[in-house]
């Protein structure tokens, strides 16, 4: 097992793809005030370019290819395996597109944080965009929730809105909401790994007060 220092929060990402929300998770703890430290960054995908991200960040990465195994329940046993080296604190899923089995979530319960474009508990799931548009929303966003067993299920934590106008598309609405998951994914990591944010059995504090709804950035932040 690697050694963990133990000065900060240790946290590992896991991503599929471009890794723009990554991009923004390394941006946030470059600055020295940031209490926690990305130790590692995972992928289900050999060729997901989040991995050139975090290396050009001088930050270890490791792939588990989910082509390679036969199971959700074997790759997922290799996954936590790679992860469990780092000892982590905080495990983000930013852009991870793999549903986890339980025994997974269960092994990593109240430390998992992922990020869902949509206003949960509207639009779990994927093509959240095109679906706001068939239903003629005039709000859409983003919201950060702990994991749970229960897709995109878990409690949701923070969510920043996006206001939906007449000439939007699914690509124009991506766009909105990507510039919300930038701005919120590292504020809520930097309240976990202060420990502001915690979840205890099903329970969500913030400051020691259980969180009744999620805290909310309007569409006009």
């Amino acid at each position: 097992m690697i050694a963990p220092d133990m000065t900060e929060p240790r946290i590992v990402v896991l991503v599929s793809g471009a890794g723009t929300n990554l991009q923004a998770l390394i941006d946030a703890a470059r600055d020295p005030a940031f209490p926690g430290k990305i130790v590692a960054v995972g992928s289900n995908r050999p060729d997901a370019f989040a991995l050139e991200r975090a290396r050009q960040a001088g930050i270890e990465t490791f792939t588990v290819d989910h082509q390679a195994h036969d199971s959700r329940d074997a790759f997922d046993t290799v996954l936590k395996a790679h992860i469990e080296r780092y000892s982590p604190d905080a495990l983000v899923l930013a852009g991870f597109m793999r549903i986890l089995t339980p025994a997974f979530v269960r092994a990593f319960h109240g430390i998992t944080l992922n990020v869902h474009p949509s206003l949960l508990p509207k639009y779990t799931g994927l093509n959240t965009h095109q679906r706001v548009l068939e239903a003629g929303d005039r709000l859409h966003g983003v919201s950060i929730h702990f994991v749970t067993e229960d897709l995109d299920g878990g409690p949701v934590v923070a969510q920043a809105e996006v206001a939906v106008t007449a000439d939007d598309t699914a690509d124009s609405l991506a766009d909105k909401v990507q510039q919300k998951e930038h701005l919120l994914y590292p504020i809520v990591l930097r309240w976990f790994c202060e420990g502001r944010l915690k979840m205890v059995g099903d329970t969500v504090s913030f400051d020691g007060v259980p969180l009744a709804d999620p805290m909310r950035l309007s569409a006009g932040d």
